[in-house]
């Protein structure tokens, strides 16, 4: 099993692509588990995309489930279903697979084709860890990070200038040059940061200007960004 490594970004989380990811297929002793991994933002999208397999798969004995989903100031939520087989064999493993990779807002659904073979609790367990482990790593991931944006009016005369320099800066603080306004006498740069430390912004925008541009707040927005497959 790979797990994704932590993001370097504090405020990163990383998940799943959105769409639709592949299923795979783990064969152990003739019973056939099928694994398939969706983002899921919330509970009720977890259970809506649970319930989307199990319409798929109306004949199969065992629909086995592990999710977490975020909730802002509060724990995420974890849930997990052994869906019928023996208590502590399915979902519970699933959920251990799940947290070990650092995915958030996740959920993994390993529907069981009976192959005739009792497999021991030992058996199920392992093969309903490998069957969402082979889901979670056949899906594509992407990281989330929040920018922070703010606004930055400066005389037209010095906004490109100012732009240019913001573009191929490399200094230890990450400011990002999102759009720019242009007006009659002032532009308006709308910038991004990683975090909301407005000092630091502060002092980069004071060595560029010489202490003319201040920078307000606005808002944030988040970025997503593909992973290499695992």
């Amino acid at each position: 099993m790979t797990a994704v490594p932590p993001s370097p970004a504090a405020n990163a989380v990383v998940t799943l692509a959105r769409g639709e990811q592949p299923e795979t297929d783990l064969e152990v002793k003739r019973s056939h588990f099928l694994g398939r991994a969706a983002r899921t933002e919330d509970e009720a999208a977890a259970r809506a995309f649970i319930a989307s397999v199990r319409t798929r798969y109306p004949d199969a004995r065992h629909h086995c489930s592990a999710f977490t989903v975020l909730v802002p100031g509060a724990q995420p939520i974890e849930r997990s279903s052994d869906d019928g087989e023996p208590s502590g064999t399915a979902g519970g493993p699933m959920l251990d697979v799940l947290r070990g990779t650092g995915l958030v807002n996740t959920t993994v659904v390993v529907t069981r084709y009976f192959g005739g073979t009792l497999l021991g609790t030992g058996g199920l367990a392992r093969a309903y860890s490998q069957a969402a482990a082979d889901a979670l790593n056949a899906a594509s991931r992407v990281r989330l990070a929040t920018r922070h944006l703010w606004r930055v009016q400066v005389p037209v005369a010095d906004a490109g200038r100012l732009e240019a320099q913001l573009r191929g800066h490399s200094g230890p603080h990450d400011i990002g040059v999102e759009d720019t306004q242009w007006g009659a006498a002032h532009a308006l740069l709308t910038l991004s940061t990683p975090t909301t430390d407005v000092d630091a912004l502060a002092e980069q925008l004071a060595a560029l200007t010489g202490g003319t541009a201040h920078a307000e707040p606005a808002g944030s927005r988040v970025v997503e960004t593909p992973l290499p497959a695992s």
